[in-house]
């Protein structure tokens, strides 16, 4: 363990552990809970006639949906009583007296669609069909009391029926039978007006409706290159003009709109540095009002002008970058979130009227009296050239003057982003200062693969798993050691999903760079998880193909075998800690259950939770909580930060450790 564990003290059944050579003033361990735990209050909508405010809160420990009139927060009462993982996701209907929501069981992702009746009380299942994964298509103010859903029951391997649903009462209507697409654009008044399917190469091919019987006709045929960057985003209200993101081109997604009758197409915005990340939309014009995009920091960019007074006055009321969440349909009133690193978010209600914001709440507010963390965009170049947008965060008293630059090299964690189609963004997060405020510096990169920075970025990665995406988390750690910031001897690899993947290959393909690694839901053996997707990925297995390998040839085969992990675990010479979902429908558990009895077969040391109601990542806070406690347990042990100690960490988490208890300390005896 070095010079940083020579001396531990427990105050106040905390252990922590001094560096004597160099005497720290570091902060007070921040409680898990406070990271981990529920929000408070969290995801304000306002009712579309505006009398309302909905948010979610915990009812009982699990997060359900309040309602209050809106002004009076403390008349607010629970309409939702989920007493499972918590409700995420939720939307008003425009009745004004629905509450809807999706939920799956357990992390299945077998997602169903609830609908609660706000006057009566009464909770319905809009989808009440066995293994299926519900999708809502459209929802519109002209028919407030129903929406359009997609439902695969025929065949959930494949393709979603669109059925239009009556919300007071269940009753299904089909519209449409779908044999061959896997999305739809529909208007207003519900009629389908665009389809998307993939192609064998992997592109995509956007279809128009010729007419009311549904026949189709080519619109848009997007080449494999461009298909992760053009994708459609919505109609007007006419149901004529399209919104897209689009490169084709050029490099980055623009915003286009195109006249499906005339075909005539227009360019609303482009950035050269990044794709468009966000939009702004009238709540019943339907035509997009703002534009973002996010290279480093998020900009907002205005394209119709009624607004810009609105924006300009959001963009200097208060600290951090913004989101209008939701709006009423005369748009007089907006809910607003801000971000910042280094606190809590802070919701405020809009009125464009008065061009006044008024504070609802924080989603923790235990947090606005701590000092946590800034986090610092860098640029680092990979060795080809490229440039990696990626984000460092600091213990605040290795960085007093926020410069970016710490006093001294620290140990460090690497967080590799799941996806990897996905990115590391600014703003706050739990795990960043959770790690910073036990001694580490935390590095997050956006490896090639990575979306939001053009389609040569994430091209760069077909076929690069294990390969270039791997020397760029290798290249970000070479530089961090160069500027000072990492011991080179002092650095972890973790993420979850593709991250959990990324921290495999870092202990098998470069044993030497990394002590130890924390994977979560990562896959070991990319055939066996091209083998087995969930039904709902069929449609895009072409993709797969062409991005990752093409499992179904021999070739193509031993090439995964290859990139996989599990097939050189032989080369592991650090110790790993695994938490994985039995419920997980993409990263399913044999993938960790094969690696760890490969270690095992090795005489490898490893640790591995279970979580046996968890699906793909934990939902539950009890049981992030207990993850979250073993790993800096782990990391303390093996990198020499500090720790809080176990405790009640486990308090209504359900998991096992089918391996390595030994290796955590305290983890045998609880």
């Amino acid at each position: 363990m070095n010079r940083l564990v020579c001396l531990s003290v427990w105050l106040g059944g905390i252990v922590t552990f001094i560096d004597t050579s160099r005497p720290l003033v570091a902060q007070d361990l921040i409680p898990r809970s406070v990271l981990f735990g529920n929000p408070e209050r969290a995801s304000p909508r306002l009712s579309p006639d505006g009398k309302w405010l909905a948010f979610r809160a915990p009812r009982d420990g699990v997060m359900n949906v309040y309602v209050a009139p809106r002004g009076n927060l403390a008349a607010a009462r629970p309409v939702t009583n989920d007493r499972t993982t918590g409700i995420s996701q939720y939307f008003w209907a425009y009745t004004n007296r629905h509450i809807l929501y999706l939920q799956d069981n357990n992390g299945d992702e077998d997602f169903h669609l609830y609908a609660v009746d706000l006057e009566t009380g009464d909770l319905r299942d809009l989808t009440p069909l066995e293994q299926i994964r519900a999708q809502v298509l459209g929802i519109s103010h002209r028919h407030p009391e129903s929406l359009l859903v997609g439902i695969n029951d025929r065949d959930q391997h494949w393709f979603h029926d669109v059925y239009r649903v009556h919300i007071p009462t269940g009753q299904r209507e089909l519209i449409y039978e779908n044999n061959q697409f896997v999305g739809f654009l529909a208007d207003d008044d519900y009629r389908l007006r665009v389809a998307i399917t993939f192609t064998p190469a992997g592109g995509t091919l956007l279809l128009k409706a010729k007419d009311d019987a549904l026949d189709w006709e080519p619109l848009i045929d997007v080449a494999p290159e461009d298909a992760m960057t053009t994708s459609p985003l919505g109609l007007d209200k006419t149901g004529d003009t399209m919104f897209m993101m689009d490169s084709r081109q050029g490099n980055t997604a623009a915003l286009r709109s195109i006249h499906l009758t005339s075909g005539r197409e227009e360019t609303l915005f482009v950035s050269d540095l990044a794709d468009v990340s966000d939009v702004m939309t009238h709540p019943v014009d339907n035509h997009i009002q703002a534009v973002a995009y996010t290279y480093d920091r998020q900009a907002w960019h205005v394209l119709d002008n009624s607004i810009q007074a609105d924006l300009d006055v959001l963009r200097t009321a208060h600290p951090g970058e913004f989101q209008v969440a939701s709006r009423t349909l005369d748009d007089r009133l907006w809910t607003v979130m801000y971000y910042v690193a280094d606190g809590p978010v802070r919701f405020y209600e809009y009125d464009r009227d008065s061009k006044q914001t008024s504070f609802l709440f924080s989603h923790r507010p235990e947090m606005e009296s701590l000092s946590l963390a800034e986090m610092h965009p860098a640029i680092i170049p990979a060795r080809d050239g490229l440039q990696l947008v990626s984000y460092l965060s600091l213990p605040p008293w290795h960085d007093p003057d926020r410069s970016g630059r710490p006093d001294r090299a620290l140990p460090m964690v690497l967080l590799v982003h799941g996806g990897p189609w996905a990115r590391d963004e600014w703003g706050f997060d739990p795990l960043h200062q959770l790690l910073t405020n036990r001694g580490y510096a935390v590095l997050a990169v956006n490896y090639r693969g990575s979306t939001g920075f053009g389609k040569a970025f994430i091209n760069a990665a077909n076929g690069e798993w294990a390969g270039r995406m791997h020397d760029d988390l290798i290249d970000a750690v070479e530089w961090a050691i160069a500027e000072g910031i990492a011991q080179r001897d002092k650095v972890a690899i973790m993420g979850g999903s593709y991250g959990g993947y990324a921290t495999l290959v870092g202990l098998t393909f470069t044993p030497d760079v990394f002590a130890c690694g924390v994977d979560i839901v990562g896959p070991s053996n990319l055939v066996t998880l091209m083998e087995n997707p969930p039904p709902y990925w069929m449609p895009i297995m072409s993709l797969m193909q062409t991005r990752v390998g093409d499992y179904r040839t021999e070739e193509g085969r031993q090439f995964l075998e290859s990139r996989s992990p599990l097939f050189r675990v032989d080369q592991i010479r650090k110790p790993l800690l695994i938490g994985q979902g039995a419920q997980d429908p993409r990263v399913k558990q044999a993938e960790s259950d094969q690696i760890v009895a490969a270690m095992q077969a090795h005489g490898i040391p490893v640790t591995y939770l279970l979580y046996p109601e968890e699906g793909h990542g934990f939902d539950r806070p009890e049981n992030n909580i207990s993850f979250f406690a073993v790993t800096e347990a782990f990391l303390a042990r093996y990198l020499g930060g500090r720790y809080e100690e176990l405790g009640s960490a486990f308090e209504g988490a359900n998991f096992s450790v089918p391996a390595g208890a030994e290796s955590i300390p305290g983890l045998e005896n609880k």
